[in-house]
């Protein structure tokens, strides 16, 4: 039987993705033959997929913007459609907004089943949004929360939710019992003010000399300086020794043994509605409780409805407003003065994504429509 490929298309890094490693994963273990050509990211350019017989990656040199982009944008096309000619895929898997041209463009010309992932909405208009709309016709698309679906396009008459769940195989073992008057809370992924707010820190200094902060990820390129003002914070407020920044850790595997190491998740949204598509609606959409979960961590999340609603309510978590610093310092006192009950929270979102919040539950409406 011909070998079956699939290019993954992506004008970044997909490394950036967990949902692509976890898709590619899934694929290449049914005898997929995965190419994808992406390009480095500032912030994130060390990011990287574990080795798979059956993956390849190739990546361009990331090039900052201006006029020098352009060329290696036109580059970059080029470099995909010699690609698609030569290697003849069987689907074009786009999943970022500089790969709808090119996406719609495959489909277009060589009758190529594509397939569109938008992790990212756009909040402003764009050339690249006309591609969009077009592949929202005929593409199968994938969307990670169900409202930006009925929003961006509610007549798509081929589309997927799927949620950004780990791997069923990345689920840890059951916890040891928490230590008393000890909590670790760890944090990773984008490293901005909307998700990790300066006010944590003084949150950290009301707090017992037991609580510790320990944050893992990049700096994309509005928030180069965030790490520094956090450091800055906990210096002032005399926390700087229970304040630690792992930096950006290559293998997700790496990052979620990290991880392993805590015991509460922080994901935090702004809890002012600000228009951004992607904000308003990030349940299901954010990989960080997921991964928090698998792991055995209880949760702390914003205390917006669906957040709320997803995990607080259904005993995973608590929840606080971000940006007030004793609401975060009640939240996280409640889980130190509470072992038990944290760890049990834990297990049940452990055991969540062992039954069905996993990428291979999520994946498999994708999976049947590819290898129908």
């Amino acid at each position: 039987m011909a070998r079956r490929h699939i290019l993954y298309v992506q004008y970044t890094n997909p490394a950036g993705y967990p949902p692509l490693e976890h898709s590619s994963r899934i694929l290449a273990d049914r005898g997929w033959d995965v190419l994808f050509l992406g390009t480095g990211a500032f912030g994130a350019d060390k990011l990287r997929f574990p080795p798979h017989p059956n993956i390849r990656e190739q990546r361009m040199p990331f090039c900052p913007p201006g006029w020098r982009q352009k060329l290696h944008y036109f580059a970059y096309c080029c470099r995909v459609f010699a690609t698609i000619v030569l290697w003849r895929p069987r689907c074009v898997y786009a999943s970022d907004l500089f790969a709808a041209p090119l996406a719609w463009l495959a489909g277009k010309i060589s009758g190529i089943r594509v397939i569109f992932h938008e992790h990212d909405s756009p909040n402003h208009p764009g050339g690249f949004r006309w591609f969009r709309a077009r592949l929202f016709r005929g593409a199968y698309c994938i969307w990670p929360n169900a409202r930006r679906a009925e929003v961006c396009a509610p007549n798509a008459p081929h589309r997927a939710i799927v949620w950004n769940c780990p791997a069923r195989g990345e689920a840890g073992p059951p916890r040891e019992p928490a230590v008393s008057g000890k909590l670790e809370v760890f944090y990773h992924g984008s490293i901005v003010p909307a998700r990790l707010p300066v006010s944590l820190i003084p949150a950290l200094a009301r707090l017992p000399e037991g609580v510790r902060l320990t944050v893992a990820g990049y700096q994309p390129v509005g928030a180069r300086d965030h790490v520094d003002n956090l450091r800055a914070e906990a210096r002032r407020l005399g926390v700087e020794h229970r304040f630690s920044y792992l930096g950006e850790i290559p293998l997700r595997s790496d990052l979620l043994a990290a991880c392993r190491r805590a015991d509460v998740g922080l994901s935090f949204m702004p809890i002012d509605d600000r228009g951004d598509i992607n904000e308003s609606n990030m349940t299901g959409a954010s990989n960080k409780p997921f991964d928090y979960l698998a792991n055995g961590l209880a949760l702390l999340v914003s205390d917006r409805p669906d957040w709320r609603a997803m995990f607080a309510d259904s005993g995973l978590g608590r929840v606080c407003d971000p940006g007030d610093p004793a609401s975060i310092a009640a939240a996280l006192e409640w889980f130190l003065e509470h072992p038990a009950e944290t760890r049990a929270m834990g297990e049940s979102g452990r055991r969540r994504i062992l039954e069905d919040w996993n990428y291979e539950a999520q994946f498999r409406p994708v999976l049947e429509w590819l290898e129908a």
